[in-house]
């Protein structure tokens, strides 16, 4: 039985988490790619660059952090909505953050792209669950 495999990006400034998040990853057995940006303006200026803006090169999954340096998650998600639509595939993005704040849960439902808001840390077993939701 074939596996579906998932290109997943993670946005996250902290190296430690982005480390342990693709080792759970690459466990699950889901990915078949993984990139990573340590800030919403690295991976901004990725989905914006016109030559990234293939099917086979752009994500499946997006795992985005709120609090981050340069441009935060917030900030990139209000830029990635207005190129959200033109883009050659549905992109599922979930809003991870140690915040258990109802107004960034909220926040985060004002997004179109916005998929769900998960709270750190993710196991396995969620990993699992959120790369099984149909896109």
């Amino acid at each position: 039985m074939s596996t579906v495999k998932y290109s997943v990006c993670l946005i996250d400034d902290d190296k430690v988490y982005q480390f342990t998040s693709k080792m759970i990853l690459e466990a699950t057995q889901l990915t078949s790619k993984i990139i990573t940006f340590f800030n919403g303006k690295e991976a901004i200026d990725f989905f914006l660059a016109p030559e990234n803006q293939h099917i086979d090169i752009l994500p499946d999954v997006i795992f985005l952090d709120i609090n981050m340096p340069i441009l935060n998650g917030w900030n990139f998600l209000e830029l990635f909505d207005k190129i959200y639509y033109s883009l050659p595939k549905k992109i599922l993005i979930y809003v991870v953050s140690s915040s258990v704040d109802d107004s960034d849960m909220e926040r985060s439902k004002s997004f179109a792209c916005v998929t769900d808001y998960v709270i750190k840390p993710i196991n396995k077993e969620k990993y699992r669950l959120l790369l099984s939701v149909p896109g």
